[in-house]
């Protein structure tokens, strides 16, 4: 078997699954195959909302599910001091937060088996959320199937998904440097620089917090993007009170901020 009907063999035994649903391309999928092997009735997607997701992000995702039933759960995750301080392990305890909670509403909706996106690839980054879904026994068929982020965005595209193009995304909380303070209002204003630079078409890009800076990390193919409208750009978001403005030549890159090491 290929890895797609390994996928499906592999669903197939669940019977039944409640699906942690981002409105990214993996969890989409996900979803999307998990419906087509086992029927809407035996699927149900639960997404989480709160000030780590960006207003376009929660829309889009609402958007998709519109065509199922499902749950939307809403947290505070400044309820969680090491996200509140962004803690170096942040991403465990902010995942086992909401999982817990995901968990819980599965079951109240009679669903024992609750699978989240991760795929192939995520396997070999800095994922500490990894661990706390493995302690909750959260499953991942994607990553289970060995499917790379490449070859669900292949198979996503065959199937007719509009996520198959939709560039990764991450907790806004991510655009800021570790041990930095974070607040509702910090994270608002990443969102919002990051918003200016969608309206040039720049979509795969992270507006990374520096302070007073703030650095622009996007695909190389977008750099004459911003070059271009370099005095727009830095005018806009100058306006949400940063000093500097700075193009980061290396591109974008996922973790920017574990690169230092784990």
């Amino acid at each position: 078997m290929n890895k797609y009907e390994n996928l499906i063999s592999s669903i197939k035994n669940l019977g039944r699954v409640a699906i942690a649903y981002s409105g990214g391309c993996d969890s989409d999928f996900l979803l999307h195959v998990c419906v087509n092997t086992l029927g809407k009735e035996n699927v149900f997607p639960i997404l989480v909302k709160g000030e780590m997701m960006s207003k376009e992000d929660l829309e889009e995702a609402i958007e998709e599910l519109n065509a199922f039933d499902h749950e939307i759960i809403e947290i505070d995750v400044f309820s969680i001091p090491e996200f509140e301080w962004n803690d170096k392990k942040r991403c465990y305890f902010c995942k086992k937060n909401i999982m817990s909670q995901i968990k819980n509403v599965a079951s109240l909706h009679g669903f024992a088996n609750v699978c989240d996106g991760q795929n192939a690839d995520d396997q070999h980054m800095y994922r500490p959320g990894q661990a706390a879904c493995q302690e909750l026994g959260i499953l991942s068929p994607l990553a289970k199937a060995n499917l790379s982020k490449e070859e669900i965005r292949a198979y996503s595209k065959e199937l007719g998904l509009k996520t198959h193009a939709k560039p990764a995304n991450a907790c806004l909380a991510s655009r800021f440097d570790y041990g930095t303070h974070l607040t509702k209002e910090k994270l608002k204003r990443v969102e919002k620089a990051e918003d200016i630079l969608h309206s040039f078409c720049i979509f795969h890009v992270r507006l990374r917090d520096m302070g007073n800076t703030a650095r622009i990390e996007c695909e190389p193919k977008d750099f004459e993007k911003v070059i271009v409208n370099r005095e727009q750009i830095a005018k806009q978001i100058k306006q949400l009170g940063y000093l500097y403005v700075t193009l980061d030549l290396c591109g974008i890159v996922s973790g920017g901020f574990d690169q230092n090491g784990k």
